[in-house]
């Protein structure tokens, strides 16, 4: 007689925080010190993946992991782009969940537990923050706010989507999901990538409102009209690979 089967333990859930870095030695320690202080639902990692710094970013980080074990440095030797990086940070996560959080101080980290509690809750395997859903914000000048306006609806018509911030940096979802996805962006158009084939897989993004108080170029935004273009090239070919799923989904804002 077979011995009655073991019901497995369910794995504890953890969160894991991608922080992508380059050249951000005035804002990384601020940044380290908001993820290692703030309240989140769920016990937590934070993967900083230095991407080639050439500023003294890898010595602040130096000093910072050697004082929280909860705190792990990647250095990457050459600049491969923050896609890289991200990409490197999913396949480093120990969590179950996974979140980007760009070094810059555009965005609060105090607001990922608003969007980790979805996914706890079962509500949703993908997160995003908007920053157009917050009567608050103010994403950036006319002119980006324009051509993230633009990426966001060629996106939403590409793949019969109804999200609001495609190019949104608070990109949060579980770590089985972002795995399955084929990522192979190096730089900013790892954006449109994440977002694409989330769609063309069938997820549902449900977004939450996040605050954001954009940079200049002077202050160290590196994005730029290049990059719009990229996303446009990467929507498309993503979604000629096959077709998306097309069933009805429910609104991604609720």
């Amino acid at each position: 007689m077979l011995p009655p089967a073991r019901r497995r333990r369910p794995v504890p859930e953890r969160i894991s925080v991608i922080v992508p870095v380059y050249n951000e030695r005035a804002t990384i320690a601020a940044v380290v010190h908001r993820l290692l202080t703030i309240d989140l639902p769920a016990p937590r990692e934070i993967i900083i993946v230095n991407d080639g710094s050439r500023d003294g970013t890898r010595e602040v980080l130096d000093g910072l992991a050697a004082d929280d074990p909860s705190l792990r440095v990647i250095h990457v030797d050459v600049n491969r782009g923050k896609g890289h990086a991200v990409r490197l940070g999913f396949a480093q996560a120990a969590g179950t969940i996974v979140a980007i959080q760009d070094a810059d101080l555009e965005l609060d980290p105090v607001q990922l537990a608003g969007l980790v509690q979805p996914i706890l809750d079962g509500q949703t395997d993908v997160v995003y923050g908007s920053r157009f859903l917050a009567p608050s914000s103010t994403p950036g000048s006319w002119l980006t706010r324009a051509a993230n306006h633009f990426l966001t609806w060629l996106t939403n018509w590409l793949y019969h989507a109804r999200i609001t911030d495609m190019e949104t940096c608070y990109k949060v979802m579980r770590t089985d999901v972002a795995r399955s996805l084929p990522l192979r962006a190096d730089r900013f158009d790892i954006e449109p990538e994440i977002t694409a084939r989330l769609l063309l897989a069938g997820h549902r993004v449900l977004e939450r409102p996040v605050s954001f108080s954009p940079r200049s170029r002077a202050a160290g935004k590196k994005i730029g009209w290049r990059d719009g273009l990229v996303a446009i090239r990467v929507l498309g070919q993503i979604r000629m690979e096959r077709t998306p799923v097309t069933a009805p989904r429910r609104d991604s804002r609720a």
